[in-house]
């Protein structure tokens, strides 16, 4: 038995959740086909998604087809729920991309097939909605080509778009004009099947061109686009059978050592931390002492997906995604069994908006934050921020429908009524130059029984900070380097200018202690002020985020919005004007696109959509401060006085 871990993913409102549902319903899953409409579907379980119609968290299913068991993890749509992705992308086999047949590609679809190739995940299209008015596969089929630059080949022809009476024909790999699309594009990769269709054309049969797809679609070459109609069912017979002959699946190994992920985090009814893991190795029981990066852990309950239901089980096998209690100290991303790491590495970019939050009641202060903490726990790209001295509590997000989340969350879970004031623009610190600072015990002004050496640099734009040693690790003992790498995470959350730095390398190039006096607190107290001293000497530049967007819009409103977007210092660069529509692209810096989303509904009579994803950080020309919270390194005697109180 093969398995595969399957991720759905699409902009909001393209019919990936239903297309799971009809998946779960056409292979026998579930006997009953639910709907978003209704407020029933499998995955969309919360009473929240319920009422708005949307996913907000990660959910997963599972299935055979054939041989295959296929894990499936419906994800959410909407841009601020983005981290549930992010989570989700780490432990998949291959994806399927949800594109709307009338809407076309959108501002989140080229997001995710950024991180996808990025990851190397092997992934297909399927073209949705081919029944609504206005569908046209062959069109979206080439924008994918042509806009994301992909090798995009189609898989299905649609007879009768945009009506009820519309059906799909599938791919025949022996004859026909779609086999003539396919072998053109195959053979940019193929030189031996090239040779045969030029020499010897009766080798290139319907067998050989589908194991030469799946070889490329593996490779992640080429992307086969499936059409149909996730509500009617209509095309999805061909694209099952292409989950099955043209993704990559893996057999499964039950009695290897235990290897597997942590993705996802939430808490059951009693509060208790439940962990879903991906287990790719061995074999998980109840009662079984689980190795994490931080500690073991004694394993009390496992739940599996199987069948499409969640069934309880005494253990979780290689190949199994399951939920498993009483991992205490699990976070997403650790790795499990023994020599696991954590895995940290982020695939989007942060949230760029930035909120403070009340509590209604001044005495549930400290139960907010606790609450919070939670919420936080399960949603890595939630940065909380605390100020001590004034009680106020900050939270990072993606946006407002987010923040709306949160708070019927807090009020439904917590019993927690809460207010937030309007959200504020997050920048960011990039580091300039090079440099290096050391504090060695016994010199100079350094109180703590430690030396630490840090080197800092910058990274290329994106790639995120990254921790290496550079010293070696048989100095001292694993948790004194530990304390370093967890000091040097927390002290970039807040930079010279109070803002997170970003893309900064930062290598630790000296370590000592004074045994046995020396603590894993030492290392943790005085890393802060050798990593500050180093990006001073380095200097770091605030950055402001960049946000990519697209309106359409009526034409007769093209005038008025070139004015608002021109007012907004937005920089254009596509606009496609047309008899009953029109489109403009471009950049624009975040804190003015709030400005001009609020306009423009009035300014176009609610006729005009926008679609905005943060593109990239720039350089700002008058560098904004934010104050800083916490014991503030960059400020050595204030940061000693705290730490002596």
């Amino acid at each position: 038995m093969r398995t595969m871990n399957l991720g759905v993913l699409a902009h909001v409102d393209a019919g990936k959740t239903s297309l799971t549902e009809r998946l779960l319903f056409e292979t026998g899953a579930i006997n009953k086909l639910g709907s978003v409409d209704a407020g029933n579907t499998q995955t969309d379980s919360l009473e929240l998604e319920r009422q708005r119609g949307i996913t907000i968290k990660a959910a997963v299913a599972s299935f055979a087809l054939g041989d295959v068991t296929v894990n499936l993890v419906d994800t959410p749509g909407h841009p601020d729920f983005i981290a549930e992705v992010e989570r989700t992308l780490g432990v998949l086999d291959a994806a399927i991309v949800v594109v709307s047949a009338v809407e076309g590609v959108q501002a989140q679809t080229r997001v995710l097939v950024r991180a996808l190739r990025r990851l190397q995940v092997p992934f297909l299209f399927f073209i949705n909605k081919v029944d609504r008015l206005g569908a046209n596969y062959d069109g979206i089929v080439h924008t994918l080509t042509e806009q994301l630059e992909l090798s995009t080949v189609k898989m299905s022809r649609v007879i009768g778009a945009g009506g009820r009476t519309s059906a799909v024909e599938a791919i025949d790999f022996d004859y026909g004009l779609l086999r003539d699309g396919l072998i053109d594009l195959l053979i940019e990769n193929d030189e031996a099947l090239l040779a045969d269709v030029v020499l010897d054309p009766v080798q290139v049969t319907g067998s050989r061109l589908r194991k030469a797809l799946a070889a490329q679609v593996a490779a992640n070459q080429v992307h086969p686009a499936f059409a149909g109609s996730a509500t009617t069912g209509v095309g999805l017979q061909e694209l099952i059978a292409g989950l099955v002959a043209l993704l990559p699946s893996a057999t499964p190994a039950p009695l290897a050592p235990v290897r597997g992920k942590v993705f996802k985090i939430d808490r059951g009814w009693g509060g208790e931390k439940q962990a879903y893991i991906a287990l790719e190795a061995g074999t998980i029981r109840v009662r079984d002492l689980l190795a994490l990066p931080k500690s073991h852990e004694r394993v009390t309950g496992i739940h599996v997906f199987s069948a499409g239901k969640l069934r309880r089980s005494e253990q979780l096998q290689a190949g199994e995604i399951g939920r498993v209690a009483g991992l205490a100290s699990a976070v997403i991303g650790d790795g499990v069994g023994e020599g696991a790491a954590s895995d940290r590495l982020t695939f989007f970019a942060p949230p760029t908006l930035e909120t403070q939050v009340l509590a209604r009641n001044p005495s549930d202060r400290q139960v907010l934050w606790t609450a919070l903490g939670q919420l936080a726990e399960q949603d890595p790209l939630i940065n909380l921020r605390h100020d001590d001295q004034n009680g106020d509590i900050f939270l990072s997000l993606y946006g407002e429908v987010q923040k709306e989340v949160i708070s019927t969350t807090l009020e439904q879970d917590f019993d927690l009524a809460v207010d937030f004031l309007e959200s504020t623009v997050i920048c960011a610190e990039r580091v300039v130059g090079s440099a290096e600072a050391v504090e060695n015990i016994g010199e100079g002004q350094n109180p703590f029984l430690a030396t630490v050496g840090l080197h800092v640099e910058p990274r290329p734009p994106g790639s995120g900070n990254s921790f290496r040693f550079d010293v070696n690790s048989g100095l001292m003992p694993a948790g004194f380097y530990r304390a370093v790498e967890e000091a040097v995470a927390e002290t970039l959350k807040q930079g010279r200018y109070g803002w997170p730095v970003i893309d900064c390398q930062v290598t630790m190039t000296m370590a000592g202690q004074s045994a046995p006096e020396s603590t894993a607190g030492d290392f943790r107290l005085l890393t802060p002020l050798v990593l500050a001293s180093a990006l001073a000497k380095a200097t770091t530049a605030v950055c402001e985020p960049v946000s990519k967007f697209r309106i359409d819009t009526p034409p007769d409103t093209i005038g008025a919005l070139l004015t608002l977007l021109g007012q907004a210092g937005a920089t254009l660069s596509a606009t496609n004007v047309e008899e009953r529509a029109a489109r403009l692209e471009g950049t624009i810096v975040t804190v003015a696109m709030q400005g001009v989303q609020r306009q423009l509904p009035d300014l176009t009579g609610g006729s005009a959509a926008m679609e905005a994803v943060f593109d990239h950080y720039a350089p700002m020309a008058r560098p904004s401060k934010r104050p800083h919270i916490g014991a503030n390194p960059f400020d050595r005697n204030g940061y000693m006085a705290k730490m002596r109180r």
